[in-house]
């Protein structure tokens, strides 16, 4: 049951980084190229920054009102 839920977690973990990576890009990167320049950086990290504290927001969120239900079980 342990490697199962460890399965599930890194599922969830590769699923997050898939679609930050999609949605960043999509937000920061008008011409792909070789590199990036400051700007294109400068927005990604701040992107990412972003995403990530919504996801940790939600999650909390999601979390608390799971265990709100169960303790009303």
């Amino acid at each position: 049951m342990e490697q199962v839920k460890v399965q599930i977690a890194v599922a969830n973990a590769q699923e997050l980084l898939q679609r930050m990576t999609d949605k960043c890009f999509r937000k920061c990167i008008g011409k792909p190229g070789s590199s990036l320049d400051n700007s294109e950086q400068k927005c990604i990290a701040m992107c990412m920054d972003r995403y990530m504290d919504a996801w940790n927001t939600v999650s909390r969120a999601y979390n608390s009102r799971l265990q709100r239900e169960r303790a009303n079980m």
